[in-house]
């Protein structure tokens, strides 16, 4: 069917396929790469948004039939004006991070001030409610869009600060380009002769493979190529700790989850490509799935995965006497906390694209966390050296560590293998929920105790962890879980046992946080029962038992240093006790978090410097932008060290260099990266302060190489024990309003330095946002080891109407250990929330609540989403 509508001012016809949507036409034989697909076809994020003759549309939801005889307008044919002023306005209110959702809410922006040249930002929510930011909060998007209106109502706009030292909130890298959509993501390329993929998914949580039959799937018109296990030249089997997890289940092998990969296929376009994916016929004999992390371990459970037992790690923390000290304790409280599954649900869903290179080999452009990594393991499953494969990052639309483990990757590489052309792979929203790894699940049996002044005596904690079915890096979260145990608290005390279990659920492994979270959500309950048992309040429980400097970190690790935790209770102390005399109902939580992954782990930060002969300056290193703003802080640590302007920088992420240094986890890519920068651009100094241009130093490369190998192996006998680089602190404050719904929260976080304060707040707002759809909200609950929903809604990540008022405060103790005095901030920002909201909770219906989320609670209820159907 031959349809005629106008396109940003110019008519267009073209050929409607059934059941195509408006989103696929505009993207795929268009060329509009402004709208994003997040849902297709839910419309629940709003990343596809256009005008359709005048009206804000979805267009994911939208048949493309029904874009006859309409007038049509995107981004791209907004007037440069407003391309202009959205993009500025945005830019300086440092409302973009990841920057995948932004061009929708953008082009929203444009249109609601046509309509509303003055909104009050209670107005500006609602307009934007349809749209999902998983990275910002919303509140900078909010700033952005009055910023807009002012502008547009004759209000000077403020200047741009593209000033590069250390301390100016200069504006993110190719923020301007990502507002209109200029930049492009994964999914947005595209190269002469592409094929499409696309993947077959197990439906079954445990199923033994009898037979895979890819007869119908080859004869399918369009299709090139169909791959299955029997197609791959090298090592099936990769992963980031453990090889136990398969690019393709073979014949014979058992299914272990719902986001196994069965087959690949690439044809001439996307739409084909899944029909025929469909076609393949597989023989499943269904087994029963293994589902809980205690039946797991039980003696006689089924192996679930063949590479490892059961029991996928056990981590041991123990100091002192805590039986005895608790026997001795005046108060002792003891409780049972349980945390859920959580979906990372960033923007962009799983995306890679790999072409023949011109010397033999392939290059893969990837959005993982860790490309190196990522080279290494396709590499391995293609049979070639890493050297035969060239990497490239393009930087992604949010991760929150649901990047670092493979996705599509090595699927998309063999079909370039068997092909000889380049191959575009992406994973729908479903898919994408199916197969990457989810936070943790844990199960946590907390007894602590006090002396008679509320001082801790010691901490005794049993966790356990559902790691699904590959091992991730699931060990690793619950020895976090179990390192972080005791919060940022002096306890003489500790005895902690912590297990990770694989079982036939979707894999868990990193989220942001990394199980500290869920330890928190504990401990801090516990202080708050401790506190009531003592006659304290909770900002005077806290202050009379956090760490400072000289005191033990629950491991043992003397705390040396940049110990910030009391300089953020004293930020919010005069705030928290005027709510409590308002007579609010008030929630206090104290948090810390590792920055370095640490632990025994050598860890690196590695960049190069590469002055080019157009007078710019290549800044390579080995970490992920993927919306946290590494990129922008790496410039300016080279422009402080230089004093050259921010702008003359450009960095990026490939194989040029031998600069793998592992995942972009654990809060160090500022830490570690940012100290490889300062060395390598001090190199470049000394070379411009003996008068050299750089005219006359093009071609020169100024490399730093860092090593970080003076942590210990957790149980490792040790005279002095460091079990991280540095730490992070935060103190944060809920205030309910008199329905009990979240009306105000107070962040206070020791930052180290804050190199941008800008993205800095972002950070600490976003993480605030995702740490309230913990408490209340967000969970992907399973039925028989599927998702149960797909909908965002349901899954419950949280509007822009859904927020509170947020206050973010900065404190500054510096690092000795990292660039000018910083350290991560991108994890710690969520982990006091959810204990902050519970006791806030308890302050206003007297109820502790133990189990997250917290969706019987007036401040769930109060909520937009969450509210989850049972799939069928």
């Amino acid at each position: 069917m031959r349809i005629e509508f106008t396109l940003n001012g110019a008519a267009r016809q073209v050929d409607v396929r059934p059941g195509e949507s408006l989103l696929e036409l505009l993207r795929e034989r268009c060329g509009i790469v402004s709208l994003k697909d997040g849902c297709q076809p839910q419309g629940q994020c709003g990343c596809c948004l256009a005008l359709v003759d005048g009206q804000p549309k979805v267009t994911c939801a939208i048949p493309a039939d029904k874009a006859a005889g309409k007038t049509i307008l995107t981004l791209e044919g907004v007037a440069a004006a407003d391309r202009e002023l959205v993009a500025t306005s945005f830019a300086t209110a440092g409302a973009v991070q990841c920057g995948f959702c932004i061009p929708g809410i953008a082009l929203r922006a444009v249109h609601f001030i046509e309509g509303n040249p003055t909104p009050t930002r209670a107005e500006i929510a609602r307009a934007i409610d349809v749209h999902l930011c998983r990275c910002t909060g919303y509140v900078k998007i909010i700033d952005a869009i009055e910023l807009m209106a002012r502008t547009r109502c004759g209000e000077a706009v403020p200047p741009r600060s593209d000033a590069g030292g250390v301390g100016a909130s200069l504006v993110r890298y190719q923020a301007p380009e990502l507002v209109v959509g200029d930049r492009l993501y994964v999914d947005d390329m595209t190269r002469p002769a592409l094929l499409h993929g696309a993947v077959l998914l197990s439906p079954h949580a445990r199923a033994r493979v009898r037979r895979i039959d890819t007869t119908r799937a080859r004869s399918h018109p369009g299709v090139v190529a169909v791959v299955t296990a029997a197609d791959v030249p090298g090592k099936r089997w990769y992963g980031l700790i453990y090889n136990d997890w398969p690019c393709f289940v073979a014949e014979g092998e058992e299914v272990r989850c719902v986001g196994d990969v069965v087959a690949a296929v690439a044809a001439v376009d996307r739409r084909t490509a899944r029909e025929a994916a469909a076609l393949v016929d597989v023989e499943y004999e269904i087994l029963a799935p293994v589902l809980d992390p205690v039946e797991a371990l039980a003696p006689g459970a089924p192996q679930v995965n063949p590479k490892h037992p059961n029991l996928l790690g056990h981590s041991v923390i123990r100091r002192g006497d805590a039986d005895a000290a608790l026997a001795a304790s005046t108060h002792v409280v003891r409780g049972t906390w349980t945390t859920q599954r959580i979906e990372h649900l960033y923007l962009e869903p799983e995306s890679a694209l790999a072409e023949p290179a011109a010397d033999g080999g392939l290059r893969l452009f990837t959005q993982g966390q860790g490309v190196f990594d990522d080279r290494r393991q396709v590499a391995g499953v293609l049979g070639i050296a890493e050297e035969q494969l060239a990497v490239e990052l393009v930087p992604n639309g949010g991760a929150f560590g649901g990047k670092e483990d493979m996705s599509v990757q090595a699927q998309t590489a063999l079909l370039v293998h068997v092909t000889g052309r380049p191959v575009k792979l992406t994973l729908s929203r479903e898919e994408s929920i199916r197969l990457h790894p989810k936070r943790h699940p844990i199960t946590m049996h907390y007894t602590v105790g006090c002396d008679e002044a509320g001082r801790l005596t010691a901490v005794k904690a049993r966790m356990i962890g559902d790691s699904g079915a590959y091992a991730s890096v699931g060990a690793k979260v619950l020895e976090r879980a179990a390192g972080h145990a005791c919060g940022p608290y002096r306890v003489p005390n500790v005895d902690v046992e912590a297990s990770a279990a694989y079982t036939n659920n979707p894999p868990s492994g990193a989220m942001r946080g990394f199980g500290a979270n869920q330890a928190h959500f504990a401990m801090e309950g516990c202080i708050d029962l401790l506190a009531a048992k003592a006659g304290l309040d909770g900002w005077e429980m806290r202050w009379r038992n956090a760490v400072e400097v000289g005191d033990l970190f629950a491991t043992g690790q003397v705390l040396d240093k940049s110990v910030g935790i009391k300089k953020t209770l004293a930020a919010v102390r005069q705030q928290y006790y005027d709510a409590k005399q308002q007579g609010r109902a008030v929630g206090i939580a104290c948090g810390l978090k590792n920055s370095g992954i640490g632990n025994g782990v050598v860890e690196w930060g590695k960049a190069r410097l590469v002055v080019e002969p157009d007078g710019t300056i290549s800044l390579y290193n080995g970490y992920t932008e993927m919306g946290q703003g590494l990129f922008t802080v790496l410039t300016q640590f080279a422009a402080e060290v230089t004093a050259l302007p921010a702008s003359l920088f450009r960095p990026k992420v490939d194989s040029t260099y031998a600069l793998g240094c592992g995942q972009t986890t654990g809060s160090r890519a500022t830490l570690f990266g940012g100290r490889a920068v300062v060395s390598a651009a001090s190199k470049l100094k000394i070379d411009l302060d003996r008068g050299g241009t750089l005219a006359e130093l093009a071609g020169r490369v100024y490399a730093a190489d860092v090593m970080v190998d003076d942590t210990t192996a957790p149980e490792t006998p040790a005279a002095t024990i460091k079990t991280h680089t540095a730490f992070g602190y935060a103190t944060q404050v809920c205030i309910l309003d008199e329905k009990g719904r979240v009306a105000r929260m107070i962040a206070a976080h020791d930052v180290g330095r804050a190199v941008n304060p800008s993205l800095c707040e972002g950070q600490i707002e976003g993480s605030i946002h995702m740490g309230l759809g913990y408490a209340l909200t967000e969970e992907l609950r399973l039925v028989d080891g599927m998702p149960s929903t797909f909908k965002l809604r349901d899954i419950g990540v949280l509007r822009a109407r859904d927020m509170p008022e947020i206050e973010v405060i900065l404190v500054e103790e510096p690092e000795p250990e990292g660039p000018f005095g910083a350290k991560g901030v991108g994890e710690i920002g969520l982990v006091p929330t959810a204990a902050a909201v519970a006791g806030a909770l308890e302050a206003f219906d007297g109820i502790r609540r133990y189990t997250l989320p917290m969706k019987d609670s007036p401040a769930a209820r109060a909520m937009s989403v969450g509210r989850i159907r049972t799939r069928e």
